[in-house]
């Protein structure tokens, strides 16, 4: 794979921040593949027959980038973790939207300690997921977004611990216990509250 640098992509998003908008169409162009791996990961986890596509959540994104001229870019991987955060919002608010959130309105319920474990594990309950995902950040915003960047944005331990500043041992131990806090909440959750 032949990509641009991360300093190039740095350099992109320095310069549109700066307000180049042909910067913006650059940087289009070199990180569309990694958008489009992400989304593609999104859409592997939802229901057969969902509506939104992948080239439409990318797309949705974009819109949204276009809008958030105040993010100050610090690096490429503060860049995927926004458009991870963003991918997240798209596809809860899509899943609110549409009624998803049901119990047994089409979603597949799958163990959610198979379901975070970075891979094609299709079809989980994103809008419980996001609730939960809420009530973790009130507690502990740091492994909230540790889960975020890591199961919504396919981030590695080092790109996340890059991202959040911390070290890729934090990051593990995060990761593991935000896991079995998730686990509880959505497994067993209505029965405890928030």
């Amino acid at each position: 794979m032949t990509g641009p640098t991360p300093s190039e992509i740095t350099q992109l998003l320095h310069a549109w921040r700066g307000g180049d908008s042909q910067a913006l169409e650059r940087l289009t162009e070199v990180v569309y593949h990694e958008l489009h791996r992400m989304a593609q990961r999104y859409m592997a986890r939802e229901r057969d027959g969902h509506t939104l596509q992948t080239t439409a959540l990318i797309g949705e994104v974009y819109v949204r980038l276009v809008k958030v001229n105040e993010v100050e870019w610090h690096d490429r991987a503060h860049f995927f973790a926004v458009c991870a955060q963003l991918m997240r919002r798209i596809l809860t608010d899509f899943a609110r939207s549409h009624g998803y959130q049901k119990r047994g309105a089409g979603t597949r319920h799958i163990p959610l300690d198979e379901a975070l474990v970075i891979s094609a594990e299709p079809q989980i309950d994103l809008v419980s997921l996001e609730q939960a995902l809420t009530r973790l950040g009130e507690t502990d915003l740091r492994k909230s977004k540790v889960v975020e960047m890591r199961f919504f944005g396919g981030l590695t331990i080092e790109q996340t611990a890059e991202v959040l500043q911390i070290s890729p041992e934090t990051v593990t131990r995060d990761w593991t216990v935000a896991r079995a806090w998730l686990l509880r909440e959505l497994d067993g959750g209505a029965d405890h509250g928030a």
